[in-house]
Order: structure tokens, then sequence, then C-alpha cells
């Protein structure tokens, strides 16, 4: 049987600030290099997404960014970026979307037809319902589909009919092993629901360990669900300065959603706001 092959370019980006965890992340990185050897990979930090001109920074109250800028600096302007959001929440969402567009950023410029994740069925789900509660709920035709995305790459979510456990049993299954390969986030059974640390996606990890083990058709019902979403087509669209996904017209920030899609039932725009940020941006960064 004829397969299609492709060349792999596996990107790696550094979410840790502290030399000491980038440090772990890079010997990490060191032992998937040894065990794949014919892929192409690349290596950097979050800060390196400070670089981009097709972010409006003005609305995080930052500079545009200068090719002049030293590594040192931008990561203390990382930190004081995250830093500044209003909740663990905001912070936590913010490091996610400029990870999404620097991830973009570099597939583009690689000349990539398509974005690989390694999201599970558990992580697809959990991506379901923090997406919803954030307020960009629209966007999920991209974010848990196959499919070209708004971006203008492919999004593609190879292991979307694996759930999490599965694979983590796999990974021990294989000759040799993967377990070496496999990085166990921290139990999440001890979260409380009142701590200011908790962020939504701290929650939907809980919610979905736990209905993982003895629900699992819950979990791919909602994947399932969301896959039917489609995005709307024919209305009049401008990308968010900050997350880049399509806004429709007058639906945007905070005073202009009002709870569905429907641009009609807005009220309308001062011509005087510039800056176009989609609900859940807007909310990231006002609280």
């Amino acid at each position: 049987m004829n397969r299609t092959a492709y060349e792999l370019h596996v990107v790696h980006i550094h979410l840790y600030l502290e030399a000491a965890d980038r440090l772990e992340s890079a010997r990490l990185l060191e032992r998937y290099k040894a065990r794949f050897p014919r892929h192409t990979y690349s290596s950097m930090g979050l800060e390196d997404a400070l670089l981009l001109d097709n972010i409006d920074w003005k609305s995080l109250g930052m500079p545009p960014p200068t090719e002049q800028e030293s590594q040192t600096l931008g990561t203390e302007k990382l930190h004081a970026l995250v830093a500044s959001m209003p909740s663990a929440t905001s912070r936590k969402d913010i490091a996610t979307t400029l990870l999404t567009r620097l991830l973009v950023d570099v597939a583009k410029r690689n000349g990539c037809e398509s974005i690989l994740f390694g999201d599970s069925t558990t992580k697809l789900a959990e991506k379901t319902l923090t997406e919803t509660a954030q307020g960009r709920g629209f966007s999920l035709p991209w974010q848990v589909s196959d499919g070209l995305s708004s971006y203008g790459i492919g999004f593609n979510y190879p292991l979307r009919d694996i759930l999490k456990k599965e694979l983590v049993q796999f990974s021990s299954l294989t000759t040799p092993p993967l377990t070496d390969l496999v990085v166990h986030r921290d139990a999440s059974s001890n979260i409380s629901a009142s701590s200011k640390m908790t962020t939504i996606d701290d929650l939907m990890v809980q919610y979905f360990e736990s209905i993982e083990e003895n629900y699992p058709s819950i979990v791919a019902n909602v994947v399932r669900t969301s896959n039917k979403l489609k995005p709307l087509s024919g209305e009049s669209t401008t990308a968010c300065g900050l997350c880049g996904l399509p806004v429709s017209e007058g639906t945007d920030g905070i005073f202009g959603w009002g709870g569905d899609q429907n641009s009609d039932s807005r009220p309308i725009k001062s011509d005087s706001e510039n800056s176009v940020l989609c609900y859940g941006c807007s909310r990231s960064i006002n609280g």
C-alpha cells in the first residue's frame, strides 16, 4: 500500500523562564533527537514571540518589537507582560496565545503545509470547555478540528481519537519504551477551586482526568460534538490584534459581545477605538 511521506520539522518552544527549568527542557529535547534523528528540529524561547510584528502590542501596553533586543531583555519583557495580567487564568491564556502565534510564524517561515498537534481526545475536550469558558467558543472550529485554520495554514490533530490514558499506556508497551520521553503533569486532585493560582485550564484537567477514568465515552462525545461546529460565513471579519482569530464586525471587545455570534444586536462601535480584540483577549487583558 502506497503511503504519503511527510518531512517533519519539530518545533520546541521553551515555556519556562528560569535557566534551570530551561536546561531540563533542553535535555528532554536532546533525548527526542537521539530517539528520532531523521527529523529537523528547531528550538526557541517563548520570548521570541515578542518580536512578531503581526500582534497589536499597544493593546498589551508594550512598544513595538525591535530585532536588536537581547534574549535577556526579551525574557524580562515576557516575565513583566505575563506578571501584569490580572489573574492566573489570564496569564495562562496570554502565554498560550503567544505560543500559538509563534508556532504559526515558524511554520510559515519554513514553508510548512500544516501544523501537527499532539493533542489527545482528552486534551481536545479540555480545550473545548476552556476556550468556551474564556469567551472564545467561536474559535472551536479551528482549535479542535482538522483542516485549514484562520491563520492560512493547516491545523491537524492525528491523536484526536486516542485518550490520554491510552497514550500513557502505549508509551510503556513499545520497544524500546517511550516512557523517558513522556512528561507527566503534576496531579491535579488537590486543586482548590477557590485558589487564586488555579486556572480554568487546571479545573478542566482535573475534571476530565476524573471523567476519563470511568466514563471515557463522555470525553469522546465532547470532542465529536465540537467537531461539528463550523465557522460563520458571509460576515465581515477583522483579525483580533492579539490572538489573530477572525472577529465579526461589531462583536469585538468586552462591551461588543452579547453572548452570541449575531452582530446585528451589537451597539455601534466608536470610530476612535482602533484596536480590535476578541472578547476572550479583552477579558484576559482587562480581567
